[in-house]
């Protein structure tokens, strides 16, 4: 029998789809990269499921591109050779939750939403949260982080345990429950941020937290940059926790006011998330206060309730949309970079200096507390002097980042967008361990060929 035939036995007609509209949704992500469609895309339910589609694959040599909700933004999904789209839409189920363990097992298609909105009645939460409403799959596969990051970790500090599918069409997974082993390679960590070329996720076990019992939220904005970026610098250096520690720039502050109808002051501006304890909320705001004072703080504006809290971070989550309504019918170039947070100031003042040089416009946010940046560049898709420009000055963003010692990427990966950076990054020996990894794992190159490596060496 065909490919086609072959998964249709392994699930049934009705979950495995071929019509053009599905297939160009599938091979496109919210990036900026062209597109590249799939030949099918198909539905399992659970991990036997999607283990079945894969040795199917590996029977006909079709190529198998991992898919969760499509808010990747460096051509992850792209199906570069075409092949079977896995969609894990219908695997959503919320497997286990331990209170007293502090974990929840969940299938690789749950969002984050979703998960939030059945941990929050337990009093925990899960504490990664990139804005967008991703998958857990899609978040393990590109290592995702978020504004919480500075305080409760990235994905990488928040997956206990993964079940994979491997090229073989085998099962594994890579970890006990436990909360600390030394046994055997760590498998987990390997395949978080591994953007599907690797193995493919159908099962994950997470951290969560207990839910604080305040939480408080301010805006400090600053005259400059610098000042801010200083101000961030000496709160981590006094090892105040704060949960949530972001900045935007005046274009981005300007932006989210005129699309939330809100009144802060537009200048360079942290946005502050405290939690703890009433009196701990208190006096880590306190101490940051004047920390900010310090740096020449223009204001410390609270928000007045927890639904002043809330508007503010949406707000915040809702700064792409809003970057994006400063030039309608634009295209949004979204890139971001990471350094060591005393190289931060300086290259967020050579990057915003390179901005102003290039004609373009692209507000600055971040998540300042781990160094980690984004520009959100505003073309005119029609004009290719524009995409030249900014594909010129994500170049030397990403060039700048590295010999300040950072990242090519904190947290979007890699995908087909980013690969001329990483042997920049990592040097070629690492590379060729990389390959070596991909070479053992996937020998035939089915899993999401063309990403993070690029072709494998012949």
């Amino acid at each position: 029998m065909g490919l086609q035939e072959d998964l249709i036995a392994a699930l049934d007609a009705d979950r495995v789809v071929t019509g053009a509209d599905e297939l160009r949704r599938h091979g496109t992500d919210e990036g900026w990269h062209p597109p590249a469609a799939p030949d099918f895309v198909v539905y399992p339910r659970d991990t036997e499921e999607a283990a079945r589609v894969v040795r199917v694959c590996k029977a006909h040599a079709a190529p198998i591109v991992p898919f969760g909700a499509g808010t990747s933004l460096e051509g992850h999904v792209a199906a570069l050779r075409g092949g079977v789209c896995v969609d894990t839409g219908l695997m959503n189920q919320i497997l286990r939750l331990s209170v007293p363990d502090m974990d929840v097992t969940v299938q690789a298609g749950v969002t984050r939403r979703q998960l939030d909105q059945r941990l929050r009645p337990e009093g925990v939460f899960f504490s990664v949260d990139p804005g967008a409403d991703a998958s857990l799959g899609g978040m393990v596969a590109t290592g995702a982080s978020g504004t919480t990051s500075v305080r409760y970790g990235t994905m990488r500090e928040n997956v206990l345990s993964l079940t994979v599918v491997t090229a073989d069409g085998e099962i594994v997974r890579t970890r006990s429950r436990a909360r600390k082993s030394s046994a055997g390679y760590d498998l987990t960590r390997l395949l978080i941020g591994s953007e599907g070329t690797l193995a493919l996720i159908t099962e994950i076990t997470l951290r969560v937290q207990p839910t604080p019992e305040s939480m408080t939220a301010a805006a400090c904005a600053f005259g400059t940059l610098d000042a801010a970026v200083d101000t961030v610098i000496e709160v981590l250096a006094h090892a105040l926790p704060v949960a949530r520690i972001e900045l935007l720039d005046e274009v981005q502050i300007d932006a989210v006011n005129r699309h939330f109808d809100l009144q802060l002051h537009v200048a360079p501006t942290l946005l502050l998330e405290f939690h703890g304890t009433p009196a701990e909320t208190e006096a880590q705001a306190k101490d940051v206060q004047a920390i900010a004072g310090g740096h020449g703080a223009l204001g410390f504006d609270w928000a007045a309730d927890e639904a002043e809290r809330r508007r503010l971070w949406h707000a915040r989550h809702g700064a792409y949309e809003a970057g994006r309504a400063l030039r309608p019918g634009c295209e949004a170039f979204t890139t971001d970079a990471c350094v060591p947070i005393s190289n931060l100031a300086a290259c967020i003042k050579e990057t915003k200096a390179d901005l102003d040089a290039s004609g373009l416009i692209a507000p600055i946010l971040g998540h300042v507390g781990d160094g980690n940046f984004h520009l959100t560049i505003l073309v005119d898709p029609t004009d290719e002097s524009e995409l030249r420009r900014a594909r010129a000055l994500n170049d030397r963003l990403v060039r700048r980042a590295i010999a300040y010692d950072g990242t090519c990427t904190g947290e979007h990966g890699v995908g087909y967008g980013k690969i001329p950076f990483v042997e920049l990054e990592h040097g070629p020996a690492a590379l060729a361990m990389m390959r070596a990894v991909k070479a053992a794992l996937d020998p035939a190159g089915l899993f999401n060929p063309g990403k993070v490596l690029g072709p494998l060496p012949d």
